[in-house]
């Protein structure tokens, strides 16, 4: 009885050991397996995030809480709704996200002009401090984008037999009027079957003779800049690469820019390395995100189809405390 006493727990401690064992190599492995599935080409973990998406409130096609949902599905943790010219969806957003378990980052992608040649550039805004005080700036760029828009509405309305009133049903639930919206009134009303075809090209390639294409004058981009940092946000330029002022991230930098958007489907593996080590050399933020639109996507893309990794995260989160570190340090130093 002793002896069968004594060999039950030896049994029962060896099994227990076992099945230990057999526990750590299966957590191990899938921490292996979600390593390799969300490793780069450089061995940097990629965190599932995405700080450039679109909602209806401006020219994508998916509601706030639908993207969020999607999001979600898609195993993505954080995301950034930066509508063009348009904070409306930011505290909503946060608490939508919060009810799904998703970080919700508040952000907006405002539009301004490179004076030098009226380009337009776009700059997004992150984590602003005091967000209202981007309201009026947001009136007034929209106020512009709804003045050229109308003006492409009604050439575009010579040439077809659409209605404004029609392209503007297109964009119920928008904030404003997108070319994209135009091209929907074209599509539904059979003159297209396609949003970025050769229609688009043809009316709206500055390239091509007779186009309908409309670039409006918005605020200087250093005003927007200084825009960004008085509502206590953080700046980032969008699309670095598009820039034909090869002068002006240099100048921007210089005016206190934040960072600036690398690791998006649109730029080029050689582009990327540039801005990377740019953005080293310069001490300044690398960030990255999709540009979803949902239906009015360019190519076929979904949330997360970026290639950002965590520490550009962890770096935007501790940045302003970083920054106004630095400023007091400063501050002391210069007394």
């Amino acid at each position: 009885m002793c002896a069968c006493f004594a060999k039950k727990p030896l049994s029962s401690f060896v099994e227990k050991c076992f099945l230990l064992k057999h526990l750590q190599n299966l957590v191990y492995n899938c921490f292996l397996e979600i390593k390799l599935n969300n490793e780069n080409e450089e061995g940097m973990i990629i965190l599932s995030a995405d700080l450039h998406c679109h909602t209806r409130l401006s020219n994508g096609s998916l509601g706030l809480e639908d993207l969020i949902i999607l999001a979600k599905k898609r195993g993505i943790t954080t995301i950034a709704i930066t509508d063009h010219d348009c904070i409306a969806g930011a505290n909503r957003g946060k608490i939508v996200g919060e009810r799904h378990g998703i970080t919700v980052i508040p952000g907006v992608e405002l539009s301004g002009t490179d004076k030098t040649n009226g380009q337009e550039i776009h700059m997004l805004c992150y984590k602003p401090d005091f967000p209202d005080r981007l309201e009026g700036l947001c009136r007034r760029s929209s106020m512009i984008r709804k003045k050229s828009s109308h003006i492409m509405m009604l050439k575009t309305a010579q040439r077809y037999p659409i209605t404004p009133e029609f392209v503007a049903k297109c964009a119920s639930g928008s904030t404003n009027i997108f070319k994209v919206h135009i091209m929907q009134a074209l599509i539904e009303n059979g003159f297209t079957d396609r949003i970025y075809g050769d229609l688009y090209k043809q009316l709206f390639s500055s390239d091509v003779e007779g186009n309908i294409n409309h670039v409006p004058d918005y605020e200087d981009v250093f005003d927007i800049l200084k825009q960004i940092h008085e509502a206590g946000g953080i700046a980032v330029l969008a699309n670095p690469q598009r820039c034909k002022n090869e002068k002006l991230l240099d100048e921007l930098v210089a005016a206190g820019l934040d960072g600036i958007e690398v690791y998006t489907p649109e730029m080029s593996e050689e582009d990327k390395a540039r801005f990377i080590k740019y953005a080293k050399k310069n001490k300044i933020l690398t960030t990255g995100g999709s540009n979803f639109k949902g239906l009015y996507n360019k190519h076929i893309l979904s949330v997360g189809d970026c290639d950002l990794p965590d520490e550009c995260i962890q770096e935007m989160n501790t940045y302003k405390a970083r920054k106004k570190k630095l400023e007091r340090k400063k501050a002391q130093e210069s007394k």
